[in-house]
């Protein structure tokens, strides 16, 4: 029973709480003692075989090398830069003697300062401390809180590893300081309101300017601020000078759309009365022109033959006035009565 008892108890899955734990120098002295029984039965000559394909392997695992179709390779032979390496599959040399660094040339890479998108991967995009990168001085000693982000591409690969240490930590403080060198050349009101384009394309040239001063591979394509707000302390005051300055601006722009709608308009009326002025005048110009010319024709005439252009006159003259008169009576010289032959009261209704 007892011997029933002590078997059960060795064969419990609890049992190995009663035995020492083997400790680190116990681990040691097993493995070289399986080690020295694997070289007594002539085994060595297969450990080495076995560690010369092991380092094949790990060789031929770190031969090969694939770049992105938007970067390139900088491959570096013991530290010292040997070449780039176009996209697709490559080979070089392996267990560390050449190493490639892949960088995307192609790519539009971006910093964020005071504000950080959420599941960045390049970690100098996001703002390390953003509180303090947008504390800003503007040029009239008020304070405002600046956000913006810079696009850039790199395009030496070259300069971009080697020249400059940590490119992209310095391209983070060259940013901040030539931000703030801009916005401390303004006032705030220019800052927040009017002046946000001025900013950025002044920004964009300065950060361009030291970037190829400093040799460090890189194009910055755009500058472009994001939120900008004074502090929290000040917040209700700048939020009423904007209210009345857009009040301002609003009754301007009502004031300038009354003006180019009631100017525009007397000056058109303007003009059509001196073009209606200018026609009549040289309407009457013509006519009297006109008349003169046809009078010293007429004086002409009537001095080389007074008869004929007398009753020419005459002529001409029953000729205009007879197709007015309503009632035409033709007399003759001789006759001494008409009375009896008009019937005056019957010609009263008659119509022309």
């Amino acid at each position: 029973m007892s011997s029933h008892d002590d078997n059960g108890t060795r064969g419990s899955p609890w049992s190995g709480r009663a035995r020492r734990r083997p400790d680190l120098e116990d681990l040691v002295r097993l493995s070289q003692g399986q080690v020295r029984r694997m070289l007594s039965r002539g085994s060595g000559r297969r450990v080495i075989v076995l560690a010369s394909l092991g380092l094949a392997a790990l060789g031929a695992w770190t031969a090969y090398y694939t770049v992105p179709s938007d970067s390139v390779a900088v491959v570096q032979r013991f530290g010292k830069y040997l070449k780039d390496v176009p996209p697709g599959l490559h080979f070089k040399l392996p267990l560390g003697i050449d190493t490639a660094t892949v960088v995307p040339v192609k790519r539009q890479l971006k910093q964020e300062f005071g504000f950080a998108t959420a599941r960045a991967t390049d970690p100098y995009q996001a703002s390390r401390d953003g509180k303090r990168e947008t504390q800003m001085v503007t040029g009239d000693l008020n304070a405002a809180l600046v956000e913006w982000v810079i696009q850039y591409r790199i395009t030496d690969p070259g300069k971009f590893l080697f020249d400059v240490r940590e490119p992209q930590e310095t391209l983070r403080d060259l940013s901040e300081s030539v931000m703030r060198e801009v916005v401390g050349d303004r006032t705030v009101d220019e800052v927040i309101t009017i002046g946000r384009q001025e900013i950025e394309t002044e920004a964009l040239a300065k950060m361009q300017a030291l970037s190829n001063k400093y040799e460090m591979g890189i194009s910055i394509d755009q500058v472009q601020l994001k939120n900008i707000n004074p502090p929290e302390q000040v917040q209700a005051s700048f939020n009423e000078v904007n209210q009345a300055q857009q009040e301002k601006e609003k009754l301007i722009n009502e004031a300038r759309r009354d003006y180019n709608k009631v100017i525009p308009l007397a000056e058109g009326e303007k003009d059509q009365r001196i073009r209606e002025a200018d026609g009549y005048r040289l309407k009457r110009i013509n006519e009297a022109e006109g008349d003169v010319a046809r009078f010293n024709a007429l004086l002409a005439e009537y001095i080389k033959a007074p008869e004929v252009t007398r009753r020419r006159i005459y002529i001409e003259t029953l000729t205009d006035v007879m197709p007015g008169i309503r009632t035409k009576v033709i007399v003759d010289e001789q006759m001494r009565s008409i009375l009896p032959l008009l019937d005056i009261d019957s010609r009263k209704g008659a119509k022309p």
